[in-house]
């Protein structure tokens, strides 16, 4: 007698796994479900869990007080969930194997979350615009510290018709981009969404970048959908609108999810030196080399890296955005810092005058003589 193979998990084309059913064990014990969050909304999550007859079901949910006290903990889009379906309520997250994580603002030591447990961080860069350099770098920082590995997407490659001036686009990205894969596309002919197709084709891929870079029309184009509204560019500024406002989780065809952000303003770094030195990995290979093993690269006697800004083996404009970089995220994790200690010194107070407090009522009314 032979049986009949278990049916896959309904959850299995939103990229539930044998490791988050490991996971999950201690909730289901006390009778939650597990979900995937496929968007988040003020105060609420979309979620895609299992209903009574083993059947994928989407499920509007509270997020309850699940991170309320850290914003970093909070359910975001990507996060796999221990949902009370009875009270609709998402009562604790599962452990993120990756997540993308940017500073709120250069003002601020607030983190944001972009997208968790992500594979693969798809990094738009539109070929309408000049290529920033720059800007590449900054997101191939954070896409490196999430865990995820990072891809830059060159969209827009039938505004380039010029095959010469295009290879020398993706040659000076792949400069700037050691060990991450870049590929020119165009949602608009097809160009190069095969090889997109076929790389993100398993697993999660979060689609990040600045507005206008043309997110939406490539996520309806690996989705096969319309599933995203897709505006042009001002005419005035050439600038990109915020046509993706919520970031969401799309199954896609081929197998695998994509999550989709709305364009970003602007990415502060956050708690990034990991990031930093796998996106500058050719100065910390030669920082190996330098005099002082804390060369700050400036203006050091004997530093290697300077030395190879001088002859040319380093270009200067990038030894200058490593700089910058370094100095905003060790601004921020001051900042982080100084606030945890704040928080440390309020809670010490809070604990000293409630210990009082316990003292006295331990001790009854004061007797007066």
């Amino acid at each position: 007698m032979t049986t009949s193979p278990a049916a896959p998990h309904p959850l299995l084309p939103y990229g539930w796994s044998e490791a988050f059913a490991t996971g999950f064990a201690g909730h289901e014990a006390l009778g939650l479900t597990p979900g995937r969050v496929v968007r988040v909304d003020r105060g609420s999550c979309e979620v895609v869990t299992v209903d009574r007859d083993g059947r994928a079901v989407f499920l509007r949910a509270g997020a309850g007080a699940v991170g309320s006290a850290d914003p970093l903990g909070r359910p975001c889009t990507g996060d796999w969930v221990a949902l009370d379906p009875e009270q609709g309520v998402v009562r604790a997250v599962l452990p993120r194997r990756t997540a993308f994580v940017r500073a709120v603002s250069s003002q601020r030591s607030d983190g944001q979350v972009l997208a968790a447990n992500v594979d693969r961080v798809l990094i738009a860069v539109s070929l309408a615009d000049e290529l920033d350099l720059g800007r590449v770098e900054r997101f191939l920082s954070l896409a490196w510290e999430s865990g995820g590995q990072p891809v830059v997407v060159l969209t827009k490659a039938d505004l380039v018709p010029d095959a010469t001036t295009l290879s020398y686009l993706v040659e000076d990205t792949e400069g700037v981009a050691p060990g991450a894969r870049v590929l020119s596309v165009s949602a608009a002919t097809g160009q190069g969404m095969d090889a997109l197709a076929a790389l993100v084709r398993d697993g999660t891929a979060a689609l990040l970048g600045m507005s206008g870079a043309g997110k939406s029309t490539l996520a309806n184009a690996l989705t096969g959908t319309d599933a995203q509204r897709v505006d042009a560019t001002r005419d005035s500024d050439g600038k990109g609108r915020h046509t993706t406002t919520t970031r969401d989780l799309l199954p896609l065809p081929g197998g695998g999810v994509l999550i989709d952000t709305p364009g970003l303003r602007g990415v502060g770094l956050w708690d990034a030196d990991g990031g930093l030195a796998q996106a500058f990995t050719e100065v910390e290979v030669l920082a190996r080399d330098c005099r002082f093993h804390d060369c700050s690269h400036r203006t050091e006697p004997g530093c290697a890296v300077l030395a190879a800004a001088e002859d040319g083996t380093l270009p200067l404009r990038r030894l200058e955005n490593y700089h910058k970089l370094v100095r905003e995220n060790e601004r921020i994790a001051a900042r982080s810092d100084a606030r945890l200690s704040a928080e440390l010194l309020r809670d010490w107070k809070r604990k000293k005058a409630l210990g009082r407090h316990m003292m006295e009522r331990k001790r009854g009314p004061r007797q007066d003589g």
